[in-house]
């Protein structure tokens, strides 16, 4: 990647020269994930949790065709819901027309592995989406975290997808999945799946530790993925956010809907069908596994834990 197409922010770069702690953040969740002006508290939120808990925030878009790893105020206010929604394979592309676009989870590891950043915080990834064995729809989120050597901290899998497909297609791929302290895999908006996990860590240090093995020791080349339930006082019940989600899956394929533009949709249909309660569950766990991934970044670092 030529260095004119490469944006890092003062203090991101100037950590990542000193070894200090970064974690980064999508963009996808402000151009489409959440509507305005939720989206803003949701950016605001996170960057607030990576900086208390030690670590540097790194927001990560496209501007003018431009890569851009941490953004300021003014930036996040720019990216406008116009934007491109950016996986990993439209990167070239919407550089190349010098576009505007929100990094997704894919977009997002393609582009911080490139300068080293090895923590990232998002909502829930993609996966195997219902139906997958007619329309072969499979998130590009998988395979970049089983290619880049990154670690993601995550509430679990999108409730609109094949969420057991997923967890299987996680471990061909070889990704490990471990539990922030549980060991069920979490159910984005619910704290329950019913899906055990094999693995889980009780801290911050632990992951850290886990993460060296991984990538020193054993020489892995691909990332590990860890989960985390929405903090409980914002959780949703569990049978009523399923039977919100098929519901809302029914109104996303009668509309027609497909491809990129389904989670927005869904998540969307979800604020209706749930009274609003999925909007505070969805700002509270990307706050949450924000703080968790700077815990992370920390420890990994070598640095004192933050008091």
């Amino acid at each position: 990647m030529e260095r004119s197409d490469l944006i890092l922010s003062g203090e991101v770069r100037e950590a990542l020269q000193h070894g200090d702690p970064v974690v980064a953040l999508e963009s996808s969740a402000i151009t489409h994930g959440l509507p305005y002006p939720h989206n803003m508290e949701a950016s605001r939120r996170q960057v607030q949790a990576v900086r208390a808990g030690g670590a540097v925030p790194a927001l990560v878009a496209l501007i003018r065709g431009r890569v851009h790893i941490g953004l300021t105020e003014e930036e996040i206010r720019q990216l406008a819901p116009g934007a491109a929604k950016a996986s990993a394979r439209d990167l070239a592309c919407l550089m190349a027309l010098g576009r505007e676009g929100g990094t997704t989870v894919a977009g997002t590891l393609a582009l911080i592995s490139r300068v080293g950043i090895r923590l990232f915080a998002t909502g829930g990834i993609g996966g195997v989406h219902r139906h997958a064995r007619e329309s072969f729809d499979i998130s590009a989120d998988l395979h970049e975290i089983a290619r880049q050597p990154v670690a993601v901290v995550c509430s679990g899998v999108k409730n609109l997808l094949d969420v057991p497909a997923t967890l299987e297609m996680l471990e061909t791929l070889g990704i490990p999945v471990v539990g922030l302290a549980t060991d069920e895999l979490p159910g984005f908006l619910s704290r329950e799946s019913g899906l055990h996990l094999e693995h889980q860590v009780p801290d911050a240090a632990t992951a850290a530790r886990l993460l060296r093995i991984h990538w020193e020791q054993l020489g892995r080349p691909g990332g590990v993925l860890f989960t985390q339930p929405v903090p409980r006082e914002h959780a949703c019940d569990f049978k009523q956010i399923q039977e919100a989600t098929e519901r809302a899956v029914e109104q996303c394929a009668a509309a027609g809907i497909r491809g990129k533009e389904q989670t927005p949709f869904v998540l969307q249909r979800l604020q209706n069908l749930t009274a609003g309660r999925s909007l505070p569950a969805n700002l509270a766990l990307l706050e949450h596994n924000a703080a968790s991934a700077a815990a992370i970044a920390v420890a990994l670092a070598g640095h004192p834990a933050t008091p």
